[in-house]
């Protein structure tokens, strides 16, 4: 294991402080160093996100769903489409994966 990628912990968690050894802080690993109540409160803010984010993308491909393409102006379909790319976009990165630094994203 590569020791540049280990950050040493102090006495307790890296986000709340709580006493306790929670292990070192690995930056390819986003809960290293967290207790298991910053855990569990990551996951659910992150339930929460991802809820927000599907809704807003529905939200979008109905408004896109409800065009006539044969009617639309020019302005009308560069607007849905962006509608569309904005939702695709946010659903997208909800699956992103962060690399860890010094990787390279493709």
């Amino acid at each position: 294991m590569n020791s540049a990628n280990l950050t040493p912990a102090g006495p307790g968690c890296a986000l709340c402080a709580r006493p306790g050894n929670f292990g070192n802080i690995r930056s390819g690993q986003p809960h290293s160093g967290l207790c298991p109540s910053c855990i569990t409160a990551g996951r659910s803010a992150r339930d929460a996100v991802e809820a927000a984010v599907l809704i807003v993308a529905r939200q979008y491909l109905d408004t896109a769903s409800e065009l006539d393409i044969h009617r639309a102006s020019a302005p009308e379909l560069a607007f849905h489409l962006t509608a569309l790319m904005r939702s695709l976009r946010s659903v997208l990165h909800l699956f992103d994966v962060p690399a860890a630094p010094g990787e390279r994203q493709s």
